[in-house]
């Protein structure tokens, strides 16, 4: 229990308002609003081990800056007293809490004897309004704020599940040091070994310590017990070979894609090469209902459109659950793409068969499948590319893919992948291209860069290959990225036209709103919001001849072409994210409903916090918009 509340000496004031500069946001503040601080601050002090704030039915009522010790993050469902986060000296909370009016989602915790200095929440409120420099503080660090957002929307959700592991390094994930057996051991004696410690795989490792390979239960099964082969057998004969390993370092994330899109069930995680455990799909998913691997082998085996059209409903309710749980939007979005990737390919699979397809060709992805960042709303936007005819006869081979493509599309669709509005498909001959008819539509694009040249340029200029002979996407986005370096005019064209689409923040409200989808007082957010970002991205990255397709990806690799200021590339990250996740908030939001997903927001339904966050976001947006006027003198 802490002590009673002990008020700053005037004395103290000067040290304290001294100690507090040290940190920011303190640092920025001008000297008035600090000494206006100090003299309504207390001190509190919180022996080990005791809760300096829990989750409750009431918001809190003051605001915390640690003095001296440290206050330890946990879950309220966690039992261990490992923490989730410290917060040291200088730090403040629960930030989000205050802002948003709502009780904290976590405990904090004293780690030993900690001293903190505290603020009535009225006092926070009005000192929000006194100082700019602490309200930018408050309100802008959007990495530490969108993360108390997805908790929001995990109890909003209803979900009392423990942190999603999907953002953090896999060593995070290991239970325990690796169960190995060197190469050569005899089956027997490594079921032993496995049966000893409790673990359905064992590592197989060579003599300097590095994977050979990995043995599991279901290589017992399918190479051991049904083909009768003898225990005594070297474990080398039995095992897979070559397991796919990632660093320590990697995040769980990216084990989740790899075993998604391979069908793994386990992955091997490496130190300076040499083996240090083995992360499973049940170490990444036992939250979930239907893990990924087991989803992604369905697609995988599915024999007829009605099994796929089934899956993909699976892969929706899949997208449904991991945002409850709070998955980050650039995860989820990238799991849901990588699935629906396997579905198209599954459902290219059952159409080529069918067809009897012998055309080389490349199934390219574009827009936002392009991207990677497809949302639970989604239409098909795609395209074919396929070789020069060695007789120049493109029409001939154009003729004989179209209803192969016609035949998948209308699969797509059967899928919940509407078909494009704007017929952008590739069983629109348009987009039936070869590789020749591709470069020369792009050429004209950027030679006259017309309304209708803009425009397709939002759409083609993020493809990436699919399905097929992926020779063929590379050595076109190879080419396109070399072309679109020196189109300064091209690219004028495409940032006057992104910059006509502004944020819609308000001058007398905080956002300017209107009638979408018969309901009034929303926004578009993809239209008014993502966009913003993902043509900023496009138009920065692909005039610095980058290759990349993703808008967080182009951003990313901007900043470092360019050396631009990290603190601006975060934001412009995160801001995009955040409105990712509320897209799929809104979304899910509608299918539970039982109404189409779309979205139409009405930012007065959404949390305080959640309200201020969008409004910062679009500031971003504003930001980078700044960056094309500054480049092209706009």
């Amino acid at each position: 229990m802490d002590t009673p509340s002990l008020g700053i000496a005037p004395s103290l004031a000067a040290a304290t308002a001294e100690e507090l500069r040290r940190h920011a946001p303190f640092d920025q503040m001008d000297q008035a609003c600090l000494d206006w601080l100090v003299a309504r601050l207390s001190i509190v002090y919180f022996a080990p081990d005791a809760d300096v704030l829990a989750p409750a039915a009431a918001p809190p009522e003051h605001l915390y800056i640690v003095k001296q010790g440290a206050v330890l993050g946990l879950s309220p469902e966690q039992t261990g007293q490992i923490p989730r986060w410290r917060l040291t000296a200088g730090e403040c909370f629960p930030l989000g809490a205050l802002l948003g009016k709502r009780p904290v989602t976590s405990v904090y915790r004293s780690g030993g004897d900690t001293f903190c200095y505290r603020l009535a929440d009225s006092d926070f409120a009005e000192l929000m309004e006194r100082s700019p420099a602490f309200q930018h503080y408050a309100t802008q660090r959007l990495a530490s704020l969108l993360t108390l957002s997805r908790r929001n929307a995990q109890v909003d959700h209803a979900v009392s599940v423990a942190e999603q592991p999907l953002d953090r390094p896999v060593q995070d994930l290991l239970q325990r040091s690796v169960v190995a057996c060197p190469a050569g051991t005899p089956v027997r004696a490594a079921l032993a070994t496995m049966q000893r410690e409790r673990v359905g795989s064992i590592l197989v490792t060579a003599a300097d310590g590095a994977p050979a390979g990995i043995f599991t239960l279901r290589d017992l099964r399918d190479r051991v017990a049904l083909p009768g082969y003898g225990l005594d057998a070297p474990i080398d004969e039995v095992m897979t070979r070559e397991p796919v390993s990632l660093a320590n370092t990697a995040m769980a994330f990216d084990a989740a894609l790899t075993m998604t899109r391979h069908g793994f069930h386990h992955i091997v995680i490496t130190d300076s090469g040499k083996a240090i455990g083995i992360v499973s799909e049940s170490d990444l998913f036992a939250l979930q209902r239907v893990g990924l691997t087991a989803l992604s082998a369905g697609i995988r085996s599915a024999e007829t459109l009605e099994q796929l059209v089934a899956r993909s409903g699976a892969v929706r309710a899949l997208g449904r659950n991991l945002l409850a749980q709070g998955v980050a939007a650039e995860q989820l979005t990238r799991i849901l793409s990588t699935l629906n990737d396997l579905l198209t390919a599954r459902v290219l699979d059952l159409a080529a068969a069918e067809a009897a397809c012998t055309d080389p060709f490349c199934w390219l992805a574009l827009g936002s499948e392009g991207r990677h960042e497809q949302t639970l709303a989604t239409d098909q936007d795609n395209g074919i590319v396929f070789p020069d005819p060695a007789d120049g006869n493109a029409e001939a081979v154009r003729s004989r893919l179209l209803p192969f493509a016609r035949r998948v599309n209308e699969g797509l669709a059967a899928c919940g992948f509407t078909l494009c509005p704007g017929d952008i498909m590739a069983s629109n001959p348009r987009w039936c291209l070869s590789l020749s008819e591709w470069r020369r539509e792009f050429s004209a694009w950027m030679g006259e860069p017309h309304a209708q040249a803009l425009l397709n340029s939002t759409v083609f200029f993020d493809f990436r290959a699919l399905y097929g002979h992926t020779t063929l996407a590379d050595e076109l986005r190879l080419w396109l990225a070399a072309q679109s370096r020196g189109r300064e005019l091209f690219w004028r064209f495409m940032a006057e036209n992104a910059l006509r689409n502004e944020p819609p923040l308000g001058l007398v409200r905080d956002f300017v709103l209107g009638e979408h989808g018969g309901r009034s007082g929303t926004l578009d957010i993809k239209v008014n919001g993502a966009a913003l970002f993902v043509d900023a991205a496009r138009i920065l990255s692909c005039a610095a001849g980058d290759t990349h397709t993703s808008t967080a990806e182009r951003l990313r690799a901007v900043g470092e072409i360019r050396r631009l200021a990290a603190g601006d590339l975060a934001g412009w990250v995160e801001a995009f994210h955040f409105i990712q996740s509320q897209r799929l908030a809104h979304q899910q939001a509608r299918v539970q409903a039982g109404l189409n997903p779309d979205n139409f927001i009405a930012p007065d339904a959404l949390n305080t916090l959640d309200r201020r966050i969008l409004k910062e976001a679009f500031r971003q947006a504003g930001k980078l918009q700044q960056r094309l006027r500054l480049d092209y003198r706009l």
